[in-house]
């Protein structure tokens, strides 16, 4: 690791994760949403990957997503999750520490996992490494919007209930730092996009559950780690359901979604002219005084 800040409690990831290997994939949608914008992706690059490592396999889908989509290719599955891992025939890896050989992968997929990294630009970097001359980084993480709702209702009930708040939600990166990241990481031609995904549900307990059956429940290290009291999940139910809900009683969860690219360096790659090399005046280009 590059840095010594611990945000999140690795182990307690992994618990969540573990757990949400015995809860049923129908709540995981949003991981499957995430990998097919993913392999999506592939179909404007005129080239094959032969080897596709993916960090978060979770159910062992992402073969058969590539297959439907004429993206054939081996695939190593991995993930924090023991249970994942044997589900998919992977290794349980984890992202903070990364057990492939230097070089050794053709396209890195790693869907909604990322944002749980301490040191995000350390695991960035490992992925530099072990991706091939002209290798592909297509990753997918959750943005600083995500979750926005249940945030300020959760942060109101603990005021109100219990005179204080703890941290709920996990803080997210945000496009500009996630753009930065790829870059500080050496890896080229770096793009990041987002979406704001917005699931309605008829209540905060039915999103809660969802988010532990895709194991993203708060693993925020300085986190309060008694349990919350029944009277404040439910006030904050209903400050959620007061300020959001629609006529038909559904509250809506907002998820913003990041997809990130990068590329492993290659001399074949386009690269930035070097400053003042430029021929043609701006002015002229615009045709403006």
């Amino acid at each position: 690791m590059t840095s010594d800040i611990i945000i999140f409690d690795r182990a307690t990831t992994r618990r969540h994760r573990e757990r949400a290997a015995t809860l049923p994939a129908a709540g995981r949608f949003l991981a499957h949403e995430a990998r097919l914008r993913l392999v999506d992706r592939l179909d404007d690059i005129k080239r094959r990957f032969a080897t596709v490592l993916e960090l978060g396999c979770g159910d062992g889908e992402l073969a058969t997503i590539l297959a439907d989509a004429g993206h054939p290719a081996r695939v190593i599955s991995a993930d924090l999750a023991y249970g994942f891992a044997a589900r998919a025939g992977g290794v349980v890896c984890d992202e903070e520490m990364l057990p492939f050989a230097h070089g050794s992968i053709d396209l890195v997929i790693a869907p909604l996992t990322l944002h749980w990294v301490n040191d995000l630009p350390g695991s960035l970097l490992q992925i530099r490494h072990i991706l091939k001359p002209d290798g592909l980084l297509l990753a997918a993480m959750w943005g600083g919007e995500t979750l926005k709702e249940l945030r300020a209702a959760l942060l109101q009930a603990e005021i109100e209930t219990v005179s204080g708040a703890s941290p709920r939600v996990s803080p997210f990166t945000d496009v500009r730092d996630a753009g930065g990241l790829l870059q500080r990481a050496g890896l080229g031609l770096p793009v990041v996009d987002s979406d704001i995904l917005t699931v309605t549900y008829p209540d905060m307990f039915a999103l809660i559950r969802d988010l532990r059956a895709m194991g993203e429940t708060n693993a925020v290290k300085d986190r309060r780690h008694n349990f919350t009291a029944r009277a404040t999940l439910l006030r904050a139910a209903a400050i959620y359901r007061e300020r959001h809900g629609d006529a038909d009683g559904r509250i809506p969860a907002s998820f913003q979604l990041l997809t990130l690219t990068g590329w492993a360096p290659h001399d074949s790659q386009q690269k930035p002219l070097k400053p003042g090399s430029g021929k043609v005046s701006l002015i002229d280009a615009l045709k403006t005084p």
